[in-house]
């Protein structure tokens, strides 16, 4: 076995009040671990439990030698030196301990029973109490009165009687301990009630001590960590347990079970958040809103009491934004994501935020819309862009979008705008989302034809009014559209392609080198269409209806090997 099982076996032997046995386990596992302080605390709490006080204060000092800064070492030591009435010495234990841990309950405890121990004996002298009267109060005590049962102790108590020194003789006899104690007026069972000794260290009398009252059996936990539990620590494991309970069935579905259980838990152990946040989730699954928002601003206050790690903070936070989000009341969804994110950064809170944040923004658009207020908007827009007040006609546009983003005239006017302005880049996006919304609304292509002829962009300008001309079904446009091709093949014709000084046979030769000219040139195809252009000027009106040829014609163009326009 390896030296956590022995000290695990250890453990549940002590708690069976097996001394013995708890003392050979964990003597086992110092032997495979000797520098584990905790082996050593255990170990002493079990000899203090056998009123061994020697034995139980070199283990104690072990544990303190091995772990200076464990507030538990000082309290098994100060429990030995109680035990051996060595009250100044506990005391000076006791408050070392404390400057470690000062909210340290059992070791407050243990200081407290000490410095009254020690004003009783500064104030009447332990010999007092083995006065000639000592029988008397025995034999009125029934934990006492047994004790003058035994010869040996009463011999013991006649000496102390005769030499109050040899009291110091004696002391190593735990009945003299329990009989001190009694006449002391503290409880006379032992150890147990000594300062230092915690709950989870309740130790019997000896089979040679006078019998007691039964005593009420511990519930026969595992100790929690490397500790002995306490009675705080067994609730506290409870508490998890009741929460276990919760959580399997908070996943059957069965919330009204689950609550009970968080309920308990609750009860049990008040400073675990979590417990909360679960109970909080409960809530949400059934629709019960307002109580997770309740819950978690619990468990958010409870926290910051006990200074909770900030991930569960973040986590109460989220679920009230998740809560809220439910409601669709979507301020106070960002609101508490915010907060979330700003405890601990997760990428589940980040996501809900830009998913609350945008559907909020959708749903102010939706309030703000309203198709009549956009015609007016554009009708002003209009006004204006006729008086040349570009900058306020864009800003009408602009209030005119807002109201009713799905009208494709709004965009196309803000884009005549832009363009007006030279806002080039805001003009063509104008353009794309105007068609975007309508690809039969002739004048957005029209207009975007126009951006990119400005741009020097001629083979997209002739894709685009060849694109406006299949969407000008009923030829109302055809005038403009053609006028911007003539535009457009003029510019062509003035040769930009060529570079200064190179002649028009030198500009075809280069051009001829461009692998994607070299393709279109030995197509078959594309020869006979070329041939065709040229014996008759329809042909090409006729070749250009086909999208590949048209493309394929600009490209030659665009390198000059065609020349084109109205001569």
């Amino acid at each position: 076995m390896s030296a956590e099982e022995y000290k695990a076996q250890g453990n549940k032997a002590f708690l069976a009040k097996d001394y013995p046995t708890a003392i050979d386990h964990f003597s086992k596992a110092i032997e495979l671990d000797p520098t584990n302080h905790v082996l050593f605390s255990n170990r002493s709490a079990c000899y203090a439990s056998q009123k061994d006080y020697e034995k139980a204060l070199e283990d104690g000092e072990k544990t303190v030698e091995l772990k200076a800064d464990w507030s538990k070492g000082y309290g098994r030591k100060a429990t030995a030196l109680f035990g051996l009435g060595r009250y100044p010495e506990a005391n000076d234990v006791y408050e070392a301990g404390l400057k470690i841990e000062p909210t340290n309950v059992q070791l407050q405890k243990g200081l407290q029973d000490t410095k009254q121990a020690m004003e009783k004996e500064a104030s009447m002298g332990i010999g007092q109490f083995f006065g000639p009267d000592v029988f008397t109060k025995m034999a009125a005590n029934p934990k006492l009165a047994p004790l003058l049962a035994q010869p040996d102790l009463v011999e013991k108590v006649r000496s102390i009687q005769a030499n109050p020194n040899a009291l110091n003789q004696h002391m190593q006899d735990p009945r003299i301990m329990s009989l001190l104690m009694g006449l002391m007026g503290l409880d006379a069972r032992g150890p147990e009630d000594f300062p230092g000794a915690s709950e989870e260290e309740e130790i019997p009398s000896p089979a040679a001590a006078a019998p007691k009252k039964a005593e009420e059996p511990k519930k026969a936990e595992e100790p929690k960590d490397e500790e002995m539990p306490s009675e705080e620590e067994l609730n506290k494991k409870e508490s998890l347990k009741a929460k276990d309970l919760g959580n399997a069935s908070y996943k059957a579905r069965k919330f009204e079970e689950a609550l009970g259980h968080y309920a308990k838990a609750w009860e049990l152990d008040s400073t675990n958040v979590s417990i909360l946040t679960n109970k909080a989730a409960v809530y949400f699954e059934m629709g019960n809103f307002d109580d997770c928002i309740k819950t978690c601003e619990e468990a958010i206050d409870v926290g910051r009491e006990h200074r909770a790690d900030y991930k569960l903070i973040a986590k109460a936070l989220g679920r009230i934004g998740n809560a809220y989000a439910k409601q669709n009341k979507l301020p106070e969804a960002i609101k508490y994501y915010g907060k979330s994110l700003a405890e601990h950064r997760t990428p589940d809170i980040l996501a809900k935020l830009k998913e609350a944040e945008k559907a909020k923004a959708k749903a102010d658009k939706e309030a703000y819309r309203d198709p009549a207020l956009s015609a007016e908007a554009r009708d002003r827009g209009n006004a204006l862009f006729k008086k040349s007040d570009f900058v306020e006609a864009v800003k009408e546009y602009t209030e005119a979008i807002k109201r009713d983003d799905t009208d494709p005239r709004a965009y196309s006017n803000r884009a005549a705008c832009y363009t007006k302005l030279m806002a080039i880049h805001e003009a063509l996006k104008d353009c794309e989302t105007c068609i975007s919304l309508d690809p039969k609304f002739v004048k957005g292509y029209i207009r975007k034809a126009a951006i990119q002829f400005l741009k020097k962009e001629y083979t997209e300008c002739l894709e685009t009014c060849q694109q406006a001309k299949d969407a000008d079904v009923e030829k109302k446009n055809t005038a403009e559209i053609d006028g911007q091709i003539n535009k457009v093949y003029t510019e062509m014709n003035r040769g930009p392609q060529r570079r200064e000084g190179e002649t028009e046979a030198e500009t075809i030769a280069r051009a001829q080198q461009d692998p994607e000219v070299q393709r279109i040139m030995s197509d078959p195809a594309m020869r006979s269409i070329l041939q065709q252009m040229q014996e008759d000027p329809q042909a090409a009106q006729d070749h250009m209806k086909n999208p590949m040829v048209a493309a394929n014609i600009r490209k030659l163009v665009a390198a000059g090997i065609i020349r084109v326009g109205n001569n």
